[in-house]
């Protein structure tokens, strides 16, 4: 598969009838109104901008502004992901230590960005993630450990999960981790 239509497939299965209507107004002056009142869904709008080349593998200036435009940050992320070469459907990814990361989830709370400095997660990529879902702690966290689970992939261990929460003093958390 493409990656690049596997990007746009993802953000356009995440924008709503009215998020697509605005995309579309916004490239107004770019494309003539016939073309765009054809695009009924985000799949047919994004084939218009890559037959235009707005939208190529190496240009996603045009898709990142529209996205910031309609304030979908998460859609927004995925495309940044993308650019930088990471997978940019972390939903789609298996998660190995699904007991583990719902345990901390339920009980870390404002402490997971000490914990994820712990286990070695860049400030970037904390900030990036604290952008794409504010005021939602719970998905910050999965999120956080979602990256670092790819970053450190079959070295992502339960143990280092347990090492952290140790370091960071939320030993209760790291006992139920263990449980």
């Amino acid at each position: 598969l493409d990656p690049l239509r596997s990007l746009l497939h993802s953000i356009s299965s995440g924008l709503s009838v009215k998020e697509l209507s605005d995309m579309k107004f916004l490239c107004g002056d770019r494309i003539g109104k016939g073309r765009l009142d054809k695009a009924q869904d985000g799949l047919r709008f994004f084939d218009i901008l890559i037959e235009r080349q707005e939208i190529t593998r190496d240009n996603l200036e045009l898709l990142k502004e529209l996205l910031q435009h309609i304030k979908r940050r998460d859609l927004l992320s995925q495309v940044v992901q993308f650019e930088e070469g990471e997978p940019h459907a972390p939903h789609d990814q298996p998660d190995e230590h699904e007991k583990p990361v719902a345990v901390m989830c339920d009980h870390v709370g404002r402490e997971w960005k000490r914990l994820m400095r712990e286990l070695g997660l860049s400030e970037v990529k904390l900030e990036r993630i604290e952008e794409a879902y504010p005021r939602r702690l719970y998905e910050q966290l999965v999120q956080a450990l979602r990256e670092w689970q790819k970053w450190k992939g079959k070295d992502a261990k339960a143990s280092d999960l347990i090492r952290a929460l140790r370091s960071c003093r939320l030993n209760f958390v790291a006992d139920k981790v263990e449980e």
